[in-house]
């Protein structure tokens, strides 16, 4: 009886649900470190990159003025093709899929056909989405 009671704290901790990080917050602690806090490519790691991480406040200026929400979660998820290092094996970006998996909601990546994505994904590429520049 003695354990049934020091396990049932535990057992119910284990039935709450942890509370997903922001789209900010995960920005912080992805991205920021190389990127910026606002998204400019001036972290404090990007002085030792070989190569300026993307200023990606004007991904929908150099897209004809609409966000590529999809292309953004591709790049930042690992699908784009781009063997690890890049094709020049300049491109310091890492691959972050796994470390954003879980919750699945449908995302319309504006071609009409809800496909089921990371929440953790989405909520990122709005976030950088709310960070570019206003002309």
């Amino acid at each position: 009886m003695r354990w049934t009671m020091l396990l049932l704290p535990l057992a119910l901790g284990a039935c709450v649900d942890r509370e997903l990080p922001t789209g900010a917050e995960d920005f912080a602690t992805f991205c920021a470190a190389c990127h910026g806090a606002g998204g400019k490519g001036d972290g404090p790691a990007a002085a030792g990159l070989g190569r300026k991480p993307a200023d990606l406040t004007g991904l929908a200026a150099r897209n004809g003025g609409t966000f590529p929400g999809t292309k953004v979660m591709a790049k930042i998820w690992g699908y784009t093709g781009v063997a690890p290092g890049g094709q020049d094996g300049m491109s310091p970006m890492p691959e972050f899929g796994p470390l954003l998996q879980g919750d699945l909601v449908p995302y319309d990546g504006g071609d009409g056909i809800a496909t089921p994505t990371p929440l953790r994904l989405v909520q990122l590429a709005d976030h950088l989405k709310a960070l570019q520049a206003r002309e």
